[in-house]
C-alpha cells in the first residue's frame, strides 16, 4: 500500500510513534492514555508515569536496541499502570488484572473503565481572569489540565477526538479572552464543546460495542456503506484500501492503544487529503486545517456529490445471466463490492438498510444459485428488495408524521405504549428514559430534509438499541429481546418494531399503590402531571399488555378529569383519595382485572 505504510518494519514501536507524533503530541496521548485507564488518579500521579514513558521514549529514539525498547506499546503503559504503589487501595479488583498475561490483561483493564464516572465531581470553571491568565501564563500545563479532565470523564472517547477537543477550547479562549464579558463567551462556546464530546462519546462507545459484539465483517460492511456514500466519486479499491486502515484505527483506540490510534489516524488523514480528487470535493477546507484539527473536520464533512452518469445495477446484479459464476467464486468480494455500488448510489438511505438489501440479495442468491434456472429464480430481486426499503420509510413517516401532529408528549406517550407491551418486564422509570431518548431521535432528526431523515433516525436509534441490550446482558428482559439484540446488527431495529406482545409474561399482582396520588400534582407544572399520568398507564399496562388503544384511552381520560375536578376543591387530599379510589374500580372495570 503506497502511502498508508505497514507498521510492522520498526525495531522498536515507542521510538517509531515518538518520531511520528514529535514530544508534545505523544505526551499528550500518553496522558489521555493514563487517564482512561486509572480516572481516580491525581493530574500530578500521571503526570509522573507520562514522564517515564516519554523517558523511555527518548532512550529508544537514541537507542532501538535497549532494553524494553521492543515491548509493544500497550505492554509499556500496562506495566506503569501495575508498578503504581497502592493500585489496589484505590481500585480494589482491578489490581487482579495485573496477573494476567497480555491481550486478557489488557480486556480486564477495560472492562473496568466507568461512564460517566460520579465519584469526579462536575467541573467547575475557575473566573474569567484566572482562566485567560492561566492559559498566557502557561499555555502547556493548561492545556493538559484540560485534556486530563476530558479523558478521566470519557474513557471511551479516542484520543484524536480528545485533541480536536482541546483545539477547539484553546481557539474559545482566544476569541473569550479578548472580550468584554468573558464569561458569557465562554459559557456559550463550553458549553457547545461539551455537548459535542459527549456526542462522540456515544458514537466511539457504540462502534466499539458493534465490533466487539458483531465482529469485523459487519463493521467493516457499516463503514464501506458510509464511506460509499459519502465519497461515491472514489473508486472500489480506494476505499477498501482506507477501510482496512479504519478498522485498525478503531480496533487500537477500542482497545485503549491511543498512541497508535492517533499516529495510524494522522497518516490516514494525510493520505486523503493527499489524494482529494481521488476522495471528495467536500475535504478541502478540512485539510488545509493543523494535524489535529483535520480528522474531526473530514469525519463531519458533507457527502460529495455522486457521479451524474452512474448506471442501473439492475443488468449486472440481476439480469446478467453470469451473477451466480461470480457470487460463487468470491462470495465476499462480490457482496462488499454490491454494497459499494448500492451505497453510492443511495445517499438518503441508512446504513442498516443498505445492509439489510444487501443481506436480502445475498440470501436471494444462495437460494437462486442451487437452482437450474438461477436467472429466472433471481430475475424479481427488485420487488424482494424493495419490501426492505418500504418498511424503513414507512417506519420514519408514520413516526414523523405522529410527531408533527400531535407533538412531544403525545408521541412519548405512543412510545411509552408501544414498548411496555413488548417489554412489560423493564421498570417504569427505565422505559421512561428509552422513550425520552427515542421522542428526542425523532424531534432531532423528523426536521431534516427527507433525504437525511432516515441515515440520523435509524443511526441514532441504533445507538438507543445498543444500550438497551448492553442492559439486557446483564438482566435479561425477555427471550424476544434476547433474539433481537444477538441476532444480527442490521436487522435490529425492524426487529423491535416488529416485535409482538410478549406472551410468555405474567403480571403481577394488582397494586392499589400506583392510584396513590399527591396533592403537589395540582401545583406542579404541567409536564410533570403529564408525567404521572404516563406512569400510571405504564403500570396499568404491565398488569395487562393487551389493552387496546380504547381502554388506555378512557384511563387516561378518568386521570385528567380527576385532577381537574380535584384541583379546584379546598381538601384537595381527600378528593384525590375518594376520586382514586373510583379511578382504581373503573380501570379495573375496563380491564376486566379481578380483585
Amino acid at each position: 500500500m503506497s502511502g498508508i505504510k505497514a507498521s510492522k518494519e520498526h525495531k522498536s514501536e515507542i521510538a517509531h510513534r515518538y518520531n511520528d507524533l514529535k514530544e508534545e503530541t505523544f505526551k499528550a496521548v500518553a496522558m489521555i492514555t493514563f487517564a482512561q485507564y486509572l480516572q481516580r488518579c491525581s493530574y500530578e500521579g500521571l503526570s509522573k508515569l507520562v514522564k517515564d514513558v516519554v523517558d523511555l521514549a527518548q532512550k529508544c529514539v537514541a537507542n532501538e536496541d535497549a532494553p524494553e525498547c521492543t515491548k509493544s506499546l500497550p505492554s509499556i503503559f500496562l506495566d506503569e499502570i501495575c508498578k503504581v504503589e497502592k493500585l489496589r487501595d484505590s481500585y480494589g479488583e482491578m489490581a487482579d488484572c495485573c496477573s494476567k498475561a497480555d491481550p486478557e490483561r489488557n480486556k480486564c483493564f477495560l472492562s473496568f473503565k466507568v461512564d460517566k464516572p460520579d465519584f469526579i465531581q462536575p467541573y467547575q470553571r475557575p473566573a474569567a481572569d484566572v482562566i485567560c491568565k492561566e492559559y498566557q501564563d502557561n499555555r502547556v500545563s493548561f492545556m493538559g489540565h484540560f485534556i486530563y479532565s476530558v479523558a478521566r470523564r470519557t474513557p471511551f472517547l479516542y484520543a484524536p477526538t480528545i485533541l480536536n477537543l482541546a483545539a477547539d477550547y484553546e481557539h474559545a479562549l482566544q476569541s473569550c479572552c479578548k472580550e468584554t464579558d468573558v464569561d458569557a463567551c465562554l459559557d456559550e462556546k463550553a458549553g457547545a464543546i461539551k455537548e459535542k464530546a459527549k456526542k462522540i462519546s456515544l458514537k466511539h462507545q457504540h462502534s466499539c460495542e458493534i465490533l466487539d459484539k458483531f465482529g469485523e465483517r459487519t463493521f467493516q460492511a457499516n463503514k464501506l456503506a458510509l464511506l460509499s456514500q459519502k465519497y461515491p466519486k472514489a473508486s472500489y479499491a480506494e476505499l477498501i484500501k482506507i477501510l482496512q486502515k479504519i478498522l485498525g484505527i478503531h480496533k487500537e483506540c477500542c482497545e485503549g492503544d491511543m498512541i497508535e490510534c492517533m499516529d495510524d489516524n494522522a497518516e490516514l488523514i494525510t493520505y486523503m487529503c493527499s489524494k482529494q480528487d481521488v476522495f471528495s470535493s467536500k475535504i478541502k477546507d478540512c485539510c488545509a486545517k493543523p494535524v489535529v484539527e483535520r480528522s474531526q473536520c473530514i469525519i463531519e464533512s458533507d457527502f460529495d456529490e455522486k457521479p451524474a452518469d452512474l448506471p442501473s445495477l439492475v443488468e449486472k446484479y440481476i439480469q446478467d445471466k453470469e451473477v451466480c459464476k461470480s457470487f460463487e467464486a468470491g462470495h465476499d468480494a462480490f457482496l462488499s463490492e454490491f454494497v459499494y455500488e448500492y451505497s453510492r448510489r443511495h445517499p438518503e438511505f441508512s446504513t442498516q438498510l443498505i445492509l439489510r438489501v444487501a443481506k436480502g440479495y445475498e440470501t436471494l442468491l444462495e437460494k437462486c444459485c442451487k437452482t437450474d434456472n438461477p436467472a429466472q429464480c433471481y430475475g424479481n430481486a427488485q420487488e424482494d428488495l424493495n419490501k426492505h426499503i418500504k418498511e424503513t420509510q414507512d417506519v420514519v413517516k408514520t413516526n414523523c408524521d405522529l410527531l408533527a401532529t400531535h407533538g412531544e408528549a403525545d408521541f412519548l406517550k405512543a412510545l411509552l405504549i408501544r414498548y411496555t407491551k413488548k417489554m412489560p418486564q423493564v421498570s417504569t422509570d427505565t422505559l421512561l428514559e428509552i422513550g425520552k431518548k427515542m421522542t428526542a431521535v425523532g424531534t432531532k432528526c423528523c426536521q431534516l430534509p427527507e433525504n437525511k431523515r432516515m441515515p440520523c433516525a435509524e443511526g441514532y436509534l441504533s445507538i438507543v438499541i445498543q444500550e438497551m441490550c448492553k442492559k439486557q446482558e446483564t438482566t435479561p428482559i425477555n427471550d424476544n429481546v434476547s433474539h433481537c439484540c444477538s441476532d444480527s446488527y442490521a436487522y435490529r431495529r425492524p426487529c423491535f418494531t416488529a416485535m409482538g406482545v410478549d406472551t410468555k409474561y405474567v403480571p403481577p399482582a394488582f397494586n392499589p399503590d400506583m392510584f396513590s396520588f399527591d396533592e403537589k400534582l395540582c401545583t406542579a407544572a404541567p409536564a410533570k402531571r403529564e408525567l404521572e399520568q404516563m406512569k400510571l398507564l405504564v403500570n396499568l399496562i404491565k398488569r395487562k399488555p393487551q389493552m387496546t388503544e380504547e381502554q388506555i384511552k378512557t384511563i387516561a381520560d378518568g386521570f385528567t378529569a380527576m385532577m381537574d375536578k380535584c384541583c379546584k376543591q379546598s381538601d384537595i387530599e381527600t378528593c384525590l383519595g375518594e376520586e382514586g379510589a373510583n379511578l382504581i374500580v373503573q380501570s379495573r372495570a375496563t380491564l376486566g382485572i379481578g380483585v
